[in-house]
């Protein structure tokens, strides 16, 4: 009996000191492992983090441009049927979202979701003011057609796109 308390003396105490150890160990990996993964997310943010906010830029710009005030200014040339300038309209508005169909990797769905929808808002504009003119209608009818539709509306798909994806910058970065 004797020497299973002496054996219970040496046991009981030796088992602590490895469980301290177990434990300080554990705790020492995982915050060596804490560290390494911190050090990877500021390395990855160094990486992403330009390209991100390039990519929300070209967003900008691309509702910017895609804006009826601008596109209609920047592309009307006064000698164009309403027909011609419909197609004119619509494939510059198509091309520039092809240009910056690759940014929606950097954006979140919200964000993309509303640009795709303004875009298809100023297509479903071009299209609906084309339409209501006639046959024989310049290029001039179908902007004042076009700006008549924007001041009906009370508020424009890429004026709240924009107003979201400048939100979105400024809570990420």
């Amino acid at each position: 009996m004797e020497a299973l308390t002496d054996f219970g003396k040496i046991i009981l105490p030796a088992g602590a000191v490895l469980y301290a150890m177990f434990l300080t160990t554990r705790m020492f990996l995982n915050k060596e492992y804490e560290k390494r993964l911190i050090d990877i997310k500021i390395k990855n943010n160094d990486t992403v983090l330009p390209v991100r906010l390039q990519a929300y830029e070209r967003i900008c710009l691309f509702l910017e441009r895609i804006a009826p005030k601008n596109l209609i200014v920047r592309l009307n040339i006064g000698e164009m049927t309403a027909g011609e300038f419909q197609q004119v309209l619509l494939h510059e508005i198509r091309e520039e979202f092809g240009h910056n169909l690759s940014q929606q990797v950097y954006m979140s769905e919200e964000s993309w979701n509303l640009v795709k929808n303004a875009m298809e808002e100023i297509i479903m504009l071009v299209n609906e003011a084309s339409g209501e003119l006639e046959q024989e209608a310049m290029s001039i009818d179908l902007a004042r057609k076009v700006f008549e539709k924007v001041i009906e509306k009370q508020e424009l798909g890429t004026d709240v796109a924009l107003s979201f994806v400048k939100n979105e910058i400024q809570q990420v970065f």
